[in-house]
């Protein structure tokens, strides 16, 4: 697969298994009460890295950054696509016959983005140690991230029909 290619892939599954993720949070959200995730924060706190400042006790005393919600949402994007394409990288074969195990292990490994970077960056500390039940809040981030791997499965299936590669081999040949 050339690289333009294997961008376009990694676009398209990125942000298809985001939206995926996001759509399954709305829902979860509307039915059970929780409070939705802010990204407007993400972009908060990457808009005060051209400052030098990476830190607060929590990111609502940082002031805040103009466009802040617009930025966060693309850098959740961003973030999505980024995994896909480490998956196409890591898998090529999986964009010709996507399988459940390695888009659902994708989605186990992203959890560490916010358990790690984010949630530290947001004064919540490591996998929200720092909040009122850390419990509860990493089995939402895992239930919201297995959202995605199963997205990223759901969408490379999808995808493969679309380009006429489901039930191919590396070549584009169709398998018997």
């Amino acid at each position: 697969m050339n690289r333009w290619n294997c961008a376009a892939t990694a676009v398209a599954i990125g942000c298809g298994a985001t939206a995926i993720m996001d759509l399954a949070g709305e829902v979860i959200r509307h039915t059970s009460g929780g409070k939705p995730l802010d990204h407007a924060l993400v972009r908060r706190r990457i808009g005060h890295f051209t400052n030098g400042t990476f830190t607060y006790e929590t990111t609502g005393q940082s002031e805040p950054v103009q466009g802040a919600k617009a930025l966060g949402w693309a850098a959740h994007y961003a973030s999505g696509t980024t995994f896909a394409g480490r998956l196409l990288l890591n898998s090529p074969d999986w964009r010709v016959k996507p399988t459940l195990a390695p888009a659902l292990e994708t989605g186990a490994l992203t959890r560490g983005a916010p358990w790690f970077l984010m949630q530290r960056a947001f004064g919540l500390g490591a996998a929200s140690s720092k909040t009122p039940d850390p419990t509860t809040a990493r089995w939402r981030s895992l239930r919201a991230h297995s959202f995605y791997g199963s997205g990223m499965y759901v969408v490379g299936v999808s995808v493969a029909k679309l380009r006429g590669q489901a039930g191919r081999d590396d070549r584009g040949l169709v398998k018997r």
